[in-house]
């Protein structure tokens, strides 16, 4: 039986689905600010440069570090899997993050007219209703691009300075083999780390181009803009941008499990 999809992805059959719940998710992180941080810990960060350009370098890569940033907008959709095999969304939307509101507080800033919720709460709040969400479909399978590599270790360490528990273990299993969770960019690299031949591993946008699926930069808006986007409160930009990529990471997923997944 194929399982359908309200994006015209291509058509699968049900073997590629083995959980009853898929949740595509991606996170958007800015930096925390450079000042906050004291004398050593400044100079840790910026060690070994010698020009300012070197060290502005060393300071936008803070962006990459959960002990150096935080997240600003937590993206998912979540399929539910019918007993006739149809696939119905049951969640699209985004957390994206205003630290003057309280724990536990969620604004909405919009839901438009195909059901896309956006609600600003503060960072701790995001992550919780990212732990929530996998906590309410325990064995959902989890499918990203990089976020086995990136999103999952960052979240993880994010939730423990925040004095969080996270509800499922995104880190388990080893670099070649882990549960529930498919990450794009391991699978059509074949779990390789090449920077050359046929397993280089390219950015998103190249990916989504190369395959012929709408690149989340196409509005004008990349990972590099989400720092001055937040500076500047744009928020509900953050969330469009974050919501992009996680509707790109899906489409992507249909490609991958239509033409190069085999069953196991």
């Amino acid at each position: 039986t194929a399982l359908r999809t309200m994006f015209g992805c291509a058509l699968f059959s049900a073997e590629f689905f083995m959980s009853k719940h898929h949740i595509i998710f991606d996170f958007e992180t800015v930096a925390l600010p450079y000042a906050d941080f004291d004398e050593t810990q400044r100079e840790y960060l910026v060690r070994g440069a010698t020009t300012d350009e070197e060290k502005d370098k060393k300071i936008g890569e803070m962006a990459l570090s959960p002990l150096t940033a935080k997240i600003v907008c937590v993206g998912l959709i979540i399929f539910e899997e019918t007993k006739d095999n149809d696939l119905v969304e049951v969640f699209r939307g985004a957390f994206v993050t205003d630290d003057s509101l309280p724990d536990g507080d969620y604004v909405p800033l919009t839901t438009n007219e195909g059901g896309i919720k956006i609600v600003c709460c503060n960072e701790r709040s995001a992550i919780q209703r990212f732990w929530n969400a996998l906590d309410k479909y325990k064995n959902a399978h989890l499918i990203s691009f990089n976020g086995r590599n990136f999103d999952s270790p960052f979240i993880m360490l994010r939730s423990a300075l925040l004095r969080l528990h996270p509800s499922r273990n995104l880190m388990e299993g080893s670099r070649f083999n882990y549960r529930n969770h498919t990450d794009l960019i391991d699978e059509l690299t074949f779990y390789e780390r090449s920077s050359y031949g046929p397993m280089k591993r390219y950015n998103f946008d190249f990916y989504t181009k190369a395959f012929g699926i709408t690149s989340p930069k196409s509005e004008g808006v990349d990972g590099s803009k989400v720092g001055e986007l937040y500076a500047q409160g744009q928020l509900m930009e953050i969330a469009e941008y974050c919501l992009r990529d996680v509707q790109a990471t899906w489409e992507l997923y249909c490609v991958w499990a239509t033409y190069l997944k085999f069953s196991q």
